[in-house]
């Protein structure tokens, strides 16, 4: 039987979706003023009204960084649609006292997954969108960026984790090596820092995130699971190995550990369990496990 489309966004849901946009680029812009004259959310925004001109220096970090998350939304957006289902347009979550200036973005989707190949397709193509433009924003921002000896000179200040594809590029591109240097990362890096924290996170096989619509298409619903469990003690035993305790992960987990609990552990089902995946779609799940892997901070940020 012929599926029938299902209607898109309304002209109030866009409308939504732009102005938190909006809010989420200045949130944003924000943050990025802070980090480029160090100063605290408070002081920050001293700064701010007296020369609310100074908003500007916070777009190289801002513009770079809301474009990975609408990249990773509208790779969601478009894959739904592609298939008939029915979706919300991107919906930011601004929040000026952070350190991105924003909790990231989503799409509520209103559809019920028809088969496993939808389920797969629509989970692995926010990652892999919002991949695509991390990669460049990296290898530019870590071109811009230098390298200073490590000496420990701030001692009250943040200092972020790197994934290992930041630090793989780094040593490519700048010889950085972390044992002897610091590196003063430009806002392009920074920018693409918290898409790779994002791509991570939305990663795991947990539930409903995009990793477990991409295990639950590969694996079953009862596979994907007993993953979600095991990757949740797994994620909560990785938060208290070494000092500081992880404490992003440990409420990362927690709270999809509760979301977990009221659905019983299971990710919804899909209406046909029967359809198996091609070769193509296993190779580009064994590419978003790479990502995975690449992106993953164990702690992410601390104060050194």
């Amino acid at each position: 039987m012929e599926h029938i489309p299902e209607p898109g966004p309304g002209i109030r849901e866009w409308v939504l979706s732009a102005v938190l946009l909006s809010l989420t680029i200045a949130s944003a812009s924000f943050a990025g003023l802070c980090a480029l004259v160090n100063s605290d959310p408070v002081a920050g925004f001293h700064v701010l009204v007296a020369k609310p001109s100074l908003i500007l220096l916070g777009l190289p970090f801002s513009i770079p960084w809301v474009t990975i998350l609408l990249a990773h939304e509208l790779g969601h957006f478009f894959a739904c649609r592609y298939y008939g289902m029915r979706c919300t347009p991107p919906y930011f979550l601004p929040v000026p006292i952070s350190l991105g200036g924003t909790l990231g973005a989503f799409i509520k989707i209103k559809s019920q997954f028809r088969n496993k190949r939808a389920l797969f397709d629509i989970g692995i193509a926010g990652p892999l969108a919002g991949f695509i433009f991390v990669l460049p924003t990296l290898i530019i921002g870590i071109h811009r960026s230098h390298l200073i000896p490590k000496s420990g000179i701030f001692p009250d200040h943040l200092s972020f984790g790197e994934p290992l594809i930041f630090r793989l590029l780094g040593k490519a591109i700048l010889g950085y090596d972390p044992s002897r240097q610091d590196m003063m990362a430009h806002p392009f890096a920074m920018a693409a820092w918290f898409g790779l924290l994002a791509t991570c996170l939305n990663l795991f096989p947990i539930w409903q995130l995009d990793g477990g619509h991409i295990a639950y298409a590969i694996l079953g619903r009862t596979s994907q699971k007993r993953l979600s469990i095991v990757c949740i003690a797994a994620l909560i035993l990785i938060s208290f190995l070494g000092w500081p305790p992880s404490i992003t992960l440990l409420v990362f987990s927690s709270l999809v550990l509760i979301i977990g609990l009221r659905t019983r552990f299971f990710h919804p089902p899909v209406l046909s369990e029967e359809e198996k995946l091609g070769p193509g779609r296993l190779l580009l799940g064994f590419i978003a496990f790479l990502i995975l892997i690449l992106s993953f901070i164990r702690v992410p940020v601390t104060i050194t």
